[in-house]
């Protein structure tokens, strides 16, 4: 580790026999995923790549042939591929176009060179639609190695008399990476070429199903987290020793590697997986080439059951518990925090970040919130079991706060294992584990949106549209793109002016306006080719327009999954109204439920500005509700710290605890809770609190109109 916390291992490369050194930035990206239903990809976001990448070699059609198409490409003029009129075309009279080879362009360039784009001329795209697809991986892994005589390095062997179809370079068969993102409809691989030089990311896993979290003022930290530019900072800490995990692509053996190690482990919670008997294990051992696709741990407990005698029944990962002659789509275990079990790798982040931002070695490390991806269940429709389509969004969507949180208050599910199908999960998703009324914890998430500027983004798991079976691969995927952009890119406000968000506007459809904008805006080709291609080879054919666009795969269907969803949102809203929640709420959030009920708030719609408004940190910082949420805070820290006293002060006068006194400290203590209740007396601490979280007022039983009147 260099003393700027930037790290350093060496490491030997899965299915090739060559070492590699591994860089890893002092400071990782924290990614939070919060009301996220079952079945949306909680646990996968942490997830390594790893496990889920598949080796192979990199083919050539007619070496000869390739040598010529590759000689083409660098012999061509660069310099002519810009539109005219593209606001980005360069100034080529100061700086000629780079070529491939060289210094002067990266491999990152060299892949948004060759991508198809929308300011390039047509003569160009089309040049670049006649390369063939093989030809990218032979491109890209040539300027990898970027030899200037690459054609003494790089060959076939010669079999059979003909040239081969495997690349080498000298002499050694190269071996490229594959990804997996999604399914066709006959269950075939969508598989696609990464990056020569990519590499997953490290991930330590934060959490899982329930977190406690709170936002502090950024000022008020004794170590500003790098790269921070909201007025506070938002900070989750894990509630759970143990994650109720459902591992659903441990049924693909040796895909899901750390599920497979932790079944195999002892002192396992299993449930719903089938009890396996020796003559089951001796079956599957049979078919030597399948059971040989399991990981190493799975292939030793099961071995180790076919050994001893003294074991009846055994589980395995790929075998979930068959009830009525089927499957079970709900096989749960509980897995040991990976960062309780793994010490060493927390150990390293922290350390990087505390010599990264020069601190004491005993110095705490904040570790803010830096993005919000929530996780969606979709699927197509089931006719059968009268489940609505729910398969609406593209891989990537970004809404702002008064469409996120109609889908926050809603809560909408797909079909999903742990579930019955289309229909809203409950409050904030998690209710069984929740003692927080509705209105308190929506009020506190809209406060804590607002105060951190945390831009709310979605990705989909299941189906993008009733075509296209993704699982959780889009899951695993978007955050290996997301701690590859800078803070500037991850800005909302940045993707949209350059393209990378497009809007969904309402439009007609059989008759009725439908609603499309309360999707907000979504990932456009321009993103796929920006910010893919640091994953990627070819990152522009990962994902189609029926991807990008799922109206194009089916038109009725999406519009209709539209329109469910605005009759889920209507029917939740209506039972705040019904049970009197609406009285708690806070008045933005009430325009919000009044839309989705009724179609408007006081005569305005969603798109309003006066409802806008009430969204933005201005509005809220000078809102008598956000001022009440402060002095509540107030009048709660004065009872409590008059507690603190009374109970200090019992404690000191009884006899027996006399001796304590300086044992415990306890005159420092006693001073410590004299000098806080002063503060929290104070004229100006009701200011001290701003960018806070403030407390509801709503448990102090006053109405909604009393509270903000």
């Amino acid at each position: 580790m260099a003393p700027s916390g930037y790290k350093l291992t060496m490491e030997k490369h899965p299915a090739a026999p060559t070492w590699r050194i591994v860089g890893q930035l002092a400071e990782g990206v924290y990614c939070h995923k919060p009301c996220t239903v079952s079945g949306g990809g909680k646990s996968e976001i942490s997830k390594s790549l790893l496990s889920y990448m598949h080796y192979g070699p990199i083919f050539v059609a007619d070496w000869q042939d390739d040598l010529q198409a590759v000689q083409k490409v660098l012999d061509y003029d660069f310099s002519t591929r810009w539109r005219h009129d593209s606001p980005r075309r360069p100034d080529y009279t100061r700086r000629p176009s780079r070529p491939i080879m060289g210094p002067e362009r990266s491999l990152g360039s060299v892949i948004k060179l060759l991508s198809p784009s929308a300011e390039y001329t047509d003569e160009y795209n089309q040049f670049l639609r006649t390369l063939p697809i093989h030809l990218y991986a032979i491109l890209l892994i040539i300027k990898r190695f970027d030899q200037p005589d690459w054609r003494d390095h790089f060959g076939v062997d010669i079999i059979n008399g003909h040239p081969g179809h495997e690349l080498k370079f000298q002499r050694r068969k190269l071996v490229g990476s594959y990804l997996r993102v999604g399914f066709y409809t006959h269950q075939a691989w969508r598989t696609y070429k990464l990056r020569q030089d990519f590499l997953p990311a490290t991930k330590v896993q934060r959490e899982d199903d329930i977190s406690a979290s709170m936002v502090v003022p950024t000022e008020r930290l004794a170590s500003r987290p790098p790269d921070t530019r909201a007025g506070s900072c938002k900070f989750v800490e894990n509630c759970e020793y143990r994650f109720f995990q459902r591992p659903d692509d441990a049924i693909h053996r040796g895909f899901d590697v750390q599920a497979e190690a932790d079944l195999a482990g002892p002192n396992n919670f299993i449930s719903n997986f089938e009890p396996l008997t020796r003559e089951d294990v001796a079956r599957m051992a049979e078919y030597v080439a399948d059971f040989d696709a399991f990981s190493p741990p799975m292939q030793e407990l099961l071995r180790s059951m076919l050994e001893s005698d003294d074991h009846n029944y055994v589980v395995c990962s790929a075998n979930p518990r068959n009830v009525g002659g089927v499957p079970s789509k709900n096989p749960r275990y509980l897995q040991n925090r990976p960062d309780l079990v793994d010490r060493f790798t927390p150990y390293v982040s922290r350390r990087g970040a505390q010599l990264f931002r020069a601190l004491a070695a005993n110095a705490p490390v904040h570790v803010p919130v830096h993005a919000v991806l929530m996780g969606r269940r979709n699927n197509p429709p089931d006719t059968e079991k009268g489940i609505r389509s729910l398969a609406v969004y593209n891989p990537l969507h970004y809404q702002e706060l008064p469409e996120l949180f109609m889908d926050l208050i809603c809560s909408l599910t797909g079909k999903s294992p742990s579930t019955t199908g289309f229909g809203s999960e409950g409050a904030l998703t998690k209710g069984p584990f929740n003692s927080l009324r509705t209105a308190a914890d929506l009020n506190a998430a809209l406060v804590s949106h607002i105060l951190t500027g945390l831009a709310g983004f979605s990705t989909p798991a299941g189906h993008i549209g009733p075509n296209v079976q993704v699982d959780h691969d889009i899951s695993l995927l978007i955050p290996e793109i997301w701690c590859r952009l800078t803070p500037e890119e991850r800005d909302p406000r940045f993707l949209i002016e350059d393209g990378c968000l497009e809007p969904l506007h309402d439009f007609p459809f059989d008759g009725h306006t439908v609603p499309v904008s309360r999707l907000g805006y979504r990932m456009t080709a321009r993103f796929l080719r920006r910010f893919c291609g640091r994953v990627f080879d070819n990152p522009i054919e990962v994902f189609d327009e029926t991807i990008l666009q799922p109206e194009k795969q089916d038109a009725p269907a999406f519009y209709q999954g539209i329109r469910y969803i605005c009759d889920a949102q209507r029917s939740v809203a209506q039972r705040y109204f019904e049970d009197g929640t609406i009285e708690e709420m806070c008045p933005p959030l009430q325009a919000v439920l009044a839309i989705m009920a009724h179609g408007n708030w006081k005569g305005h719609d969603v798109h309003d500005p006066v409802v806008r408004e009430m969204f933005t940190l201005p509005s809220m910082l000078e809102s008598k509700w956000y001022r009440q949420r402060l002095h509540t805070k107030q009048q709660r820290d004065i009872k409590l710290w008059h507690q603190h006293l009374q109970y200090l002060d019992d404690f000191m006068q009884r006899a027996s605890h006399v001796a304590e006194t300086k044992r415990l400290q306890l005159d420092e203590r006693r001073a410590y809770a004299a000098a806080e209740l002063k503060r929290a007396k104070s004229a100006d601490y009701v200011t001290s609190l701003v960018g806070y979280l403030g407390a509801d007022p709503m448990s102090t039983g006053d109405t909604a109109d009393e509270v903000y009147r």
